[in-house]
């Protein structure tokens, strides 16, 4: 298979090789889709890519499909595999020993496998306290179940204060975290229990340099074209995503776009990836051409002066 250099990486503590800053998702994949499921799992590494997305509350379906193709390529070693859960039920929050240990053990037996390079808890319970957390999954990592440990949608204060809670006790913490972040800002949580990264948030990140792999790193294709002021008809998209600022974010990227020669998507895409810290992009193309079209991101240079001004940080590009 060949590969791109453009595909480039970024180190995470623990695993044992750099990531790629495009992550591929898989809601989308199935095995009962498999012939397409494998093709672009192949599209994506043929171009590069090495890291795929996954999570317990997917299903059964996208575990086993990607499993699968691990199988019939062979190339177990060379895949970091993300895996997630926790993930809420109807009764609540999940995070307790049984829930993490039954989430891990049947995500293994869809998936084929018998480790995750990162292990992430989907939500946070606050009710739990971070030691009780760390410890549980701490276990995971003495037996060599995951290799890193991760979270997702969790507030920052949390996430330094099990951190802190780890050092003082000799554990390992969390060595990213997977939020939303995109140049589009939610009007509200796109999923109920989300959490998108604020300038706040963002600040965080910056002081503490962990590395953030964004979900919806491009705001639902929210700067694809697909979507305008007048166009209503997408009620998740305006509950979402509709307000001033982000139509402003919209004109400015199509604004840099036509300069460089890019498409407006390529813009909103790159700015997740020109952040001052670590960052990588989780990315849900349903078909080889729109996974095609997320790698030119890859081909797009932001200063740090054009992803304030995209993000209405600053009035001029200096």
């Amino acid at each position: 298979m060949t590969s791109t250099n453009l595909m480039q990486s970024i180190g995470i503590d623990g695993v044992r090789k750099p990531i790629t800053k495009l992550v591929l998702g898989s809601m989308m994949l199935n095995i009962e889709r498999q012939e397409y499921s494998e093709e672009l799992l192949d599209c994506y590494v043929e171009r590069g890519g090495n890291t795929i997305d996954t999570a317990k509350v997917y299903g059964p379906g996208s575990a086993k499909a990607i499993g699968q193709w691990i199988s019939k390529r062979n190339n177990r070693e060379g895949i970091v595999l993300i895996g997630k859960g926790a993930h809420p039920d109807a009764n609540g929050p999940r995070v307790n020993k049984a829930e993490i240990e039954r989430d891990i053990e049947e995500t293994f037996e869809w998936m084929q496998t018998d480790y995750v390079d990162v292990y992430m808890l989907h939500r946070d319970d606050p009710q739990k306290s971070v030691g009780y957390i760390l410890e549980i999954l701490n276990e995971q990592l003495e037996a060599g179940k995951c290799h890193a440990l991760g979270v997702s949608n969790w507030t920052t204060a949390r996430i330094e204060e099990a951190n802190q809670y780890a050092e003082s006790h000799g554990l390992r913490g969390f060595v990213c975290n997977s939020p939303n972040l995109s140049l589009a800002k939610p009007n509200e949580p796109r999923w109920e229990g989300c959490i998108s990264a604020n300038e706040v948030y963002v600040d965080w990140h910056e002081r503490t340099q962990l590395p953030l792999l964004s979900w919806s790193s491009q705001a639902g294709g929210f700067f694809t074209g697909r979507y305008s002021p007048s166009y209503k008809d997408d009620l998740e998209a305006v509950r979402v995503y509709y307000n001033d600022e982000n139509w402003e974010r919209y004109s400015r990227a199509s604004e840099l776009a036509a300069e460089k020669g890019r498409s407006t998507n390529d813009i909103a895409l790159s700015f997740v990836l020109h952040q001052p810290f670590p960052t990588c992009a989780i990315i849900g193309p349903n078909n080889t051409t729109e996974l095609t079209s997320s790698l030119e991101a890859l081909h797009v240079s932001l200063t740090p002066s054009e992803v304030s001004w995209l993000d209405l940080k600053q009035d001029t590009r200096e």
